[in-house]
């Protein structure tokens, strides 16, 4: 399992109510386990019969929180939003022309990206007809459930 992985899985343990997380992968196992004990940003490796095991820090809320900037405006249309966490490619390929560009109209069920997730690639398909107004994630980006990715106009 790569870094890049690890590193996500963690983030998504340290943000949510998840106290304990354990995945396989091949021969490979992870086990992430949420400790308030453990100082802010600390993470411990410790092996355990061929488990490794990984401590996420404990959220901590913020002391006070600074001024936020103005929030951008909600996108007009219909928002495409990410079903899982992966990493969102524009192209079925390298070099590859992109699914859709902005103008590019499209059909309910036209293939708009896909997204990597544990070393599957997940065709994502509109689930509205209209014109591609707005491509928001960079192609090869890692991208969170619930993201939004397109808008549809």
């Amino acid at each position: 399992m790569d870094l890049r992985k690890l590193k996500t899985l963690i983030d998504l343990v340290a943000e949510s109510d998840i106290a304990e997380l354990e995945v396989t992968e091949g021969e490979s196992k992870v086990r992430i386990v949420k400790s308030s004990a453990i100082p802010q940003n600390q993470m411990v490796m410790v092996p355990q019969q061929g488990v490794q095991q990984y401590s996420a820090p404990a959220m901590a809320a913020p002391a006070a929180a600074p001024a936020a900037p103005a929030a951008p405006a909600e996108p007009t249309g219909h928002v495409v939003k990410s079903p899982m966490v992966g990493t969102f490619y524009r192209s079925s390929a390298p070099g590859a022309p992109a699914f859709v560009e902005v103008g590019s109209t499209v059909k309910e069920g036209d293939t708009l990206c896909i997204i990597e997730a544990m070393k599957l690639l997940n065709e994502i398909d509109a689930d509205a007809s209209g014109t591609v107004t707005k491509i928001l994630v960079e192609n090869g980006q890692p991208v969170e459930f619930g993201q939004p990715l397109f808008v549809i106009g």
